[in-house]
């Protein structure tokens, strides 16, 4: 099964590709924030942003009481670990 799982946006890497470095748990992994950014809320606006995040790309912003939630709902179904180890195989270091 494949998650979305919350992550803080904690730097931009490249913004011409729109790729950033996203943290979950302790783990950073650079991924695509194409969509979730618009005239309003532009690439160099983006860091702090808690996304929900899937194969590799940010699908929405959410806040971080909802990003805490989830996680927190992830870990007691047991799903988070194999999301947070799957990126630990592909962190960026």
């Amino acid at each position: 099964m494949c998650l979305g799982i919350p992550g803080r946006i904690v730097r931009i890497d490249d913004p011409t590709r729109k790729l950033a470095t996203v943290e979950v748990s302790g783990v950073r992994r650079r991924i695509n924030i194409a969509c979730v950014i618009d005239d309003a809320h532009p690439v160099e606006s983006c860091v702090g942003d808690w996304v929900l995040v899937h194969v590799g790309f940010a699908m929405s912003r959410i806040n971080e009481e909802q990003a805490a939630e989830t996680l927190k709902i992830l870990t007691e179904l047991g799903e988070a670990q194999a999301e947070i180890q799957a990126m630990r195989e592909t962190a960026v270091h």
